[in-house]
C-alpha cells in the first residue's frame, strides 16, 4: 500500500426552471482497496431524469464495487431500466473511475464526453480499447497513479455550456482542459477545482442552464496527517500522556484552548505568546507556541469551524470567508479540510467552569459535541478520523 489517497468533488447545477437534475454523482468503497466512482446522465431533464441517472449510478456503483465484471454491469442496467419509446436512445449515459490501491485506475465510459486527465498540471492521453456489450459501445482505459494526477470527468451540459450565448460551439472539451489546467496546477483541493469548473460553466450559461450540468473531479494526492487538541484530561495525572501522545504523533499539530496552550507549552518548556489581532470580532485571536503550529482559542473558534464544515459541504458559500482568512477559525478550516486527509483528535474531558454560566449558550458536554459534529463533517468530507479521549 503505497501512501497516496483520492480527494474527490462534484457537484452539479440543475437545467433552469427545473427542481430536480438529471444527472447523478455515486461513490462507494472503503478509500483505501477500492474507490468506485459513477457519473451518470439521464436521459432528458427534471423527475424521469433524475430517477434513471440515480439507478443508473447506484446499480453500476454497487455491482463494480463488489467486483462484478462491466459486461454484467451494462447488461444488468440493460434489462433494468427503460429505452425512450419516442427516440429510442439510451436510458442513461455514465462515466466510471475505479481506483485500486490507490495506485491504478481503470476508467470506463459510455456515450458521456472523454474523461480529462491532467498529469503534472498537463493534458495526457490514456490508450483507450473500445468493446460492445448488449449492442453498445462502451470504451475502457487504465492508468498507473502519481501523486497529484488530476481526473475529470463531466456530463454533456458542460461541454453544450454557452452555444448560442457565449460561445458558438459550446465549452468543448478542450476548453475545459485549458481553462482547469492553472488551477490545478496551483494545488487546489478537488472540491475547489470542481467548484471553480462548474462556476464558469453556469457563468457560460448566462446564468440559465439549458441542460443539466455535472462535474466531478479526482486528484491523487499524499497523505498528510493532521493532529487536533483541545481541552485538559479530566485527570490531572494525565497531562503527560496526553501530551505525549499527541506530540509524538506524525504530521502538523493544532492546540485549541487557554488551558489547553499552557499545558502544552508547559510540556514543552516554551511559553505561549498571545498575539492580540482581531482578524474577525467572533473569533478569539490565536497564539503562538513554540514547537506548535497552530494555537487558537477553544469552542468559539472550534464551533466556527463546524459552521463553516456544515457550509463547505453544502454550497460552499462561506468558501471565500476562510480561504484566506487570518483568523484561527479558517486557519483551522484550511488544515483541516484542504491539506489533512487522516486527522487525529484529543480531546480532554475536563469541565470548564465558564461552561456553566446559565448566560452562555454553552452546555456540559460542549467540547464533546463539538467535536463529534466536526468529526461527523470530516468524514463526509472523504477524511480518515479518530478520536482519542483523556
Amino acid at each position: 500500500m503505497n501512501n497516496l489517497c483520492a480527494d474527490i468533488g462534484y457537484r452539479s447545477i440543475n437545467k433552469s426552471g427545473e427542481e430536480l437534475c438529471g444527472d447523478r454523482v455515486e461513490v462507494v468503497g472503503d478509500g483505501e482497496k477500492s474507490t468506485v466512482i459513477v457519473l451518470a446522465d439521464g436521459l432528458g431533464s427534471g423527475v424521469k431524469a433524475s430517477i434513471l441517472s440515480t439507478l443508473t449510478a447506484k446499480i453500476i456503483a454497487t455491482m463494480v464495487a463488489a467486483g462484478l465484471k462491466i459486461e454484467d454491469c451494462v447488461e444488468t442496467i440493460a434489462a433494468t431500466l427503460p429505452v425512450c419509446s419516442v427516440r429510442g436512445v439510451a436510458y442513461s449515459t455514465f462515466t466510471i473511475i475505479k481506483i485500486e490501491n490507490n495506485d491504478n485506475a481503470e476508467i470506463i465510459s459510455y456515450d458521456n464526453p472523454r474523461v480529462i486527465f491532467l498529469r503534472d498540471g498537463d493534458e495526457c492521453e490514456i490508450p483507450t480499447t473500445s468493446m460492445t456489450v448488449g449492442g453498445k459501445t462502451v470504451y475502457r482505459s487504465r492508468v498507473e497513479l502519481r501523486e497529484n494526477d488530476v481526473f475529470i470527468a463531466v456530463s454533456d451540459g458542460c461541454v453544450h455550456a454557452g452555444i448560442g450565448h457565449a460561445l458558438n460551439f459550446g465549452w468543448e472539451r478542450k476548453d475545459i482542459c485549458e481553462y482547469i489546467k492553472g488551477f490545478c496546477r496551483s494545488g487546489f483541493t478537488a472540491k475547489t477545482l470542481n467548484a471553480v469548473l462548474l462556476d464558469e460553466c453556469y457563468k457560460l450559461y448566462g446564468g440559465k442552464p439549458g441542460d443539466d450540468a455535472t462535474a466531478c473531479t479526482v486528484r491523487i494526492r499524499r497523505r498528510e496527517p493532521m493532529n487536533l487538541l483541545i481541552g485538559p484530561p479530566s485527570n490531572r495525572d494525565d497531562c503527560s500522556k496526553m501530551m505525549s501522545l499527541f506530540f509524538a504523533k506524525e504530521g502538523k499539530h493544532i492546540v485549541c484552548g487557554g488551558t489547553t496552550s499552557s499545558i502544552a507549552a508547559a510540556f514543552l518548556g516554551k511559553r505561549v505568546r498571545p498575539l492580540m489581532e482581531y482578524h474577525d470580532p467572533d473569533v478569539p485571536p490565536i497564539s503562538k507556541i513554540d514547537g506548535v503550529d497552530l494555537v487558537t482559542e477553544g469552542v468559539l473558534t472550534v464551533n466556527k469551524v463546524l459552521t463553516y464544515a456544515g457550509d463547505y459541504l453544502s454550497d460552499n458559500k462561506l468558501y471565500s470567508r476562510w480561504c484566506g482568512g487570518h483568523d484561527g477559525a479558517s486557519m483551522v478550516a484550511r488544515l483541516l479540510f484542504e491539506e489533512a486527509t487522516d486527522i487525529n483528535f484529543y480531546v480532554g474531558r475536563a469541565v470548564n467552569p465558564a461552561h456553566q454560566n446559565p448566560d452562555l449558550p454553552l452546555n456540559f458536554n460542549i467540547k464533546m459535541r463539538l467535536v463529534d459534529e466536526l468529526s461527523e463533517c470530516l468524514k463526509k468530507m472523504g477524511k480518515r478520523v479518530k478520536v482519542s479521549y483523556f
